[in-house]
């Protein structure tokens, strides 16, 4: 089967800051992942990089068996055309949620369908209650951002992400700015897209939904990943000192019935 994500040899610098150091990754289709390892490891970074929001400075990416940009001269360049078009098939949720305060919660999702895809406003606006009803907020639909609480905004993020058709999901800490009290919905959600088989690569700290929810688990530490295998293997059997150092503490049950 061809990977959804093929990440080989990817490196990322930062003027003289050495991020990433040659991460090699598969994600196969219906697949979830989560990537774990303490700040500065690269996790945000490489779900940037799959999308592009950075471009890496060596490696190659391939998205359903295809290689994004061209190789020329040894170096992969990169069309702007090229990389707009990948990010409708890779979709991205972040720690913040950056809704359109000026719009209601329906407009928000109903945007980039138009915008970008090209969309009526039937067509998009049918979707659009699709994906609110898949986060359980369509009852919302009418509603402004500034009327909606932190977890309900994160979810109305993810069905917007959804909207597009993507055939991934990356998730990029989305519950860390979100009151403890309502971490769970968002979880509960994104839980609820894995189990309909939704290809996701989530950055998290919730050792919890890693746990229950992920196929594979991928702990990254000094830009490598360190660590990867099944949750069961990797979380309550780590292989190195870095990973038990890291996991001590952490419960590994937190996660919403």
């Amino acid at each position: 089967m061809t990977p959804a994500v093929e990440v080989r040899g990817l490196h990322k610098q930062f003027g003289d800051l050495q991020v990433l150091k040659g991460i090699d990754l598969d994600v196969m289709p219906g697949e979830a992942v989560v990537l774990l390892g303490s700040s500065g490891s690269g996790k945000s970074t490489l779900l940037r990089c799959i999308n592009f929001m950075e471009e890496p400075t060596e490696g190659r990416i391939r998205v359903g068996g295809e290689l994004i940009g061209t190789e020329r001269s040894g170096r992969m360049t990169y069309r702007e055309a090229d990389l707009c078009k990948l990010r409708t098939r890779v979709g991205m949720v972040f720690q913040h949620f950056n809704l359109f305060p000026h719009m209601n919660t329906l407009e928000n999702v109903m945007e980039g369908q138009v915008m970008v895809l090209g969309r009526s406003k039937a067509d998009a606006k049918e979707n659009a209650m699709l994906q609110l009803a898949r986060v359980g907020l369509e009852d919302k639909a009418p509603e402004y951002p500034a009327r909606l609480s932190g977890g309900q905004k994160q979810r109305v993020a993810i069905a917007r992400a959804l909207a597009m058709d993507p055939e991934v999901m990356l998730f990029d800490e989305v519950t860390s700015a979100l009151d403890p009290e309502l971490v769970g919905e968002v979880l509960k959600a994104m839980r609820q897209l894995a189990e309909e088989g939704m290809t996701m690569v989530c950055v998290t700290h919730e050792i919890g939904f890693a746990y229950h929810v992920a196929n594979k688990v991928c702990f990254l530490h000094d830009g490598q990943i360190l660590e990867e295998g099944a949750p069961q293997m990797v979380l309550k059997s780590p292989e190195t000192a870095r990973v038990r150092d890291f996991l001590e503490g952490h419960s590994l049950f937190r996660l919403p019935d």
